[in-house]
């Protein structure tokens, strides 16, 4: 087979990367030497590769900063209603290519780079990612920073800038370990301190009310320092601003308390303020109500509340004095939208803030707060809600706690007046939880103070309506809405898989990256023999590509033409991997039994973190590399069969093998996953989906048609069903020898030789207590992965509905996503106008 292209070459055959203009890369050329030569000399003579990296990260940086600054004095002179998009977790990955795609840079830097003689995709390598989320939700905080810049919507970012990020996992022995993310290890060139914009944060203390109001005294401070990290558009010179707070402690921190002689103490001291930002708590879907957690959560919820406060009151560029003084118009001019409840605490903060600070009455305070406020649900999972204890929130927050009672008590009778004597609505609404401990429902505490509630995709906030926000729908139906996710296409098609971006530009042009609904355009072109060759053509280059890192990463040989089976996301037992597991042994098991028969050979790569206090989670990931040990290491075998654990599955990660994918499980319980994001992102690149009528594989099936994706297993009114009838299953395990066969192997020992009890308590869970009911879809499953194979043998067919597939993932766009929390929600509506770049003279 031909070489493929490398992505470097590839990228000079793309209209849509800029065409390399011979002086934007002697200008790149002049400023990398430029950049590299004040790198070394301060101290050194020979270049790094490090070095390397830098002076073209801080070539780019320069074509950002000046569209950056007129950016926000457009802002400041047009005083745009601003959007603030609040968050926890911001999973970034790499910026270095995602910018350079962006601003239309690629090809220039590539020809420069490699007129001196470098690689630019050695480059983008050196960088680390940003990983500031643990999975889904901080994804999706990415995807939309750059829908937003891209549809020229005035908004921000605010966060933490952890310290560390997700860890990075090691495997040992088939077991997880986990290693501490010192991201910033080696400076992050995509970061500006902004320390003039400085902020007091408050903890403990107490509260005095006085005729002349309120106050929280003897609290402790901590600062809060600002870092901006420019966030640019698709070619539309529109730059907008994430702001990450870190924690800083006051110089007099523990100083005040005459100590005497504890100097070196109240300094050592310091650490436990800074503490606040030094870690991303590693948790997907489940609450762990740590006190630092809710230090966390307050404290990037008052940094960005003053800020935007102080924004709010001086709208002209560089003017400091406070130009508005009445809170009238705040929700004309903030939207503020919470990623689930981790932010939940702006709307007490800013409630304080109204009625203690700025003196506004209660009722208008709540009414402005409300109109301001929007809350995204993520999860229907129990264990996932944040329910804090009350002891532990009027130690840190005792201002907040009364006015977390004050909002509840106005709700509840509100409740009592509509529904006289219902004490158990009352209960079953409050904000309050009673009981052994009492609890703060963050969730409920959301839906009372914002004006629009969303779930991710369509099933999903139908359960949000029907099931968990039940009483809040009946008492006020208009107020939820659903915005089914999506994903960036720059970042999801144009800058990790180039090759597919070029034969569809050839087709249909290139609009389809600002409107990613144009792919349709693809469905005329369904039987045409060269776009079928070309779509196969680039999956297999991908898939060579993809082989080659994992030996060159791992030392793992695979076979490219074998089927790639990938099943990539936070390992959890509702997502599954389990049931993947049963049917890899089940097809180890039938090639045991009959090796001659003819097999479709697949490699099944399974990757993901498990949370490192999640017991199961770790379980899984040890019986996947056992499995793997034993199928990859028998004779019989061969490369019919070979399964893969993805060691520190990342964004970067993502971006190699979701290209070369070509079949993405989404096989979750349904009922359980929200939307889901990865799931788009394969149909965007081309894979099959085998999956569960659960989250965005709805929607998916609805826009490319059931047939032309694998769809199995129970709907949730089946598991409702079984959930009333009581899920049993031992009468699965007794029925279906297949599965038995497996499950006794697992049980016995025979991937766990040494160890033969090792997985006695996975499959204890999954005969006796397994909420997501793992053997009553194994049937299905293991005959929709025969249909899998079945189509996989006629590639011209599978090909067509992968071309199918990606004609109708338009829907899933990041961009229409924020069109619609735009006009649904924020009241603004996206721009097509370009800012105008910095080397035109303002007006």
């Amino acid at each position: 087979m031909a070489k493929p292209l490398t992505d470097g070459e590839r990228r000079k055959q793309i209209s849509v990367r800029g065409l390399a203009g011979l002086g934007d890369v002697a200008e790149v050329r002049k400023s990398f030497n430029r950049h590299l030569h004040f790198t070394l000399v301060k101290d050194r003579n020979v270049a790094t590769r490090r070095d390397y990296y830098l002076a073209l990260a801080h070539t780019v940086r320069d074509h950002l900063v000046g569209r950056w600054i007129r950016t926000q004095q457009h802002y400041y002179e047009r005083d745009p209603k601003r959007i603030y998009y609040l968050s926890l977790e911001f999973y970034m990955g790499r910026t270095l290519q995602n910018t350079m795609v962006n601003l239309g840079l690629q090809n220039a830097c590539d020809e420069a780079i490699y007129q001196l003689g470098l690689d630019l995709e050695e480059l983008e390598e050196i960088e680390e990612d940003a990983g500031l989320g643990n999975g889904g939700l901080g994804r999706l905080a990415a995807c939309f920073l750059d829908s937003m810049a891209t549809l020229g919507l005035a908004a921000y970012g605010y966060g933490i800038r952890y310290e560390f990020g997700i860890f990075n996992q090691k495997i040992v022995n088939g077991w997880q370990v986990e290693e501490a993310d010192d991201w910033l290890r080696y400076g992050n060139p995509w970061e500006k301190a902004r320390p003039e914009y400085m902020l007091p944060v408050h903890f403990y203390g107490r509260v005095e009310h006085s005729p002349e109001g309120v106050c929280w005294l003897d609290t402790q401070v901590v600062l809060a320092m600002p870092y901006d990290t420019p966030v640019p558009g698709y070619k539309n010179d529109t730059v907008n601003t994430m702001r990450l707070w870190s924690a800083k402690a006051p110089n007099d921190f523990k100083l005040h308390d005459f100590n005497v002689g504890g100097y070196i103490e109240a300094v050592l001291d310091r650490n436990l303020a800074e503490n606040i930002s030094r870690v991303l708590y590693p948790n997907d879907n489940f609450f762990e109500g740590k006190e630092l957690r809710l230090k966390q959560e307050y404290f990037v919820v008052a940094a960005t509340l003053q800020d935007i406060i102080r924004r709010f009151k001086s709208s002209k560029f560089g003017c400091r004095d406070p130009v508005r003084t009445s809170f009238e118009t705040f929700p004309d001019k903030v939207a503020i939208q919470l990623n689930d409840t981790h932010p939940a605490l702006a709307i007490p903060e800013l409630m304080r803030i109204l009625v203690d600070v700025e003196k506004v009455d209660w009722d208008k305070a709540w009414e402005i707060t409300r109109k301001t406020c929007a809350y995204t649900n993520h999860t229907v999972l129990p264990e996932a809600l944040e329910r804090w204890p009350v002891s532990m929130f009027e130690k840190l927050l005792p201002r907040h706690l009364e006015i977390v009672y004050a909002i509840n008590q106005r709700h509840l009778d509100h409740v009592a007046a509509l529904f006289p004597g219902d004490v158990d609505r009352l209960r079953r609404m409050s904000v309050i939880e009673e009981g052994d401990c009492k609890r703060i429902n963050m969730a409920h505490l959301c839906v009372i103070g914002s004006h629009a509630v969303n779930g991710v995709a369509r099933i999903h906030s139908e359960i949000v309506k029907q099931s968990v926000f039940k009483d809040f729908y009946e008492l006020e139906p208009e107020k939820f809405q659903n915005k089914t996710n999506g994903i960036t296409p720059r970042r999801w098609l144009l800058l990790c898989n180039p090759g597919l971006a070029d034969i569809i530009v050839e087709r249909i042009g290139e609009g389809f990256l600002t409107d990613l609904s144009q792919l349709k355009k693809l469905l005329q072109l369904l039987s045409d023999e060269a776009l079928i060759r070309d779509v196969a053509q680039v999956k297999q280059e991908n898939k060579v590509k993809f082989s080659a890192f994992l030996e060159k990463e791992y030392g793992v040989k695979v076979n490219p033409s074998s089927m790639f089976d990938v099943h990539v996301k936070r390992i959890h037992e509702y997502k599954r991997q389990l049931l993947n597991c049963l049917h890899v042994v089940t097809l180890y098991n039938r090639i045991k039994k009959d090796p001659a028969q003819a097999f479709v050979p697949r490699t099944v790569m399974i990757g993901g973190k498990a949370a490192p206090g999640y017991h199961m989670a770790k379980m899984i990931i040890k019986l996947v590399t056992s499995i793997g040990d034993v199928v990859n290491h028998d004779p019989v075998v061969g490369d019919r069969l070979k399964v893969i654990f993805l060691e520190n599955y990342r964004v970067s990660l993502a971006e190699k093998v979701i290209p070369a994918a070509d079949l993405s499980q989404q096989i979750s319980t349904a009922g359980t996953e929200a939307s889901g994001t990865g799931n788009m992102k394969f149909m965007l690149n081309g894979a099959l989906t085998i999956g569960t009528m659960d989250g965005a594989n709805v929607e998916m099936a609805e826009e490319a048609g059931a047939e032309n994706l694998f769809i199995f297993g129970l709907r949730v009114e089946d598991v409702e069903a079984l959930d009333r009838k009581g899920y049993n299953a031992r009468e699965y395990y007794d029925s279906l020898p297949e599965l038995r066969q497996a499950v006794d192997q697992i049980s016995s020992g025979f991937f766990s030789p040494r160890e033969p009890d090792c997985f006695k308590g996975v499959v204890d869970m999954l005969l006796n207590h397994d909420r997501f009911k793992v053997f009553a879809d194994y049937e299905a499953y293991v005959e929709c992965q025969a249909r899998v194979d079945q189509l996989y043998r006629n590639p011209k067919e599978w090909t067509k509905k992968v071309i199918r597939n990606i004609a109708c993932s338009g829907k899933f766009s990041s961009d229409r996503t924020i069109t619609e929390y735009a006009r649904d929600i924020w009241g603004v509506e996206p721009s097509a106008l370009k800012t105008p770049p910095p080397s035109l003279p303002r007006d």
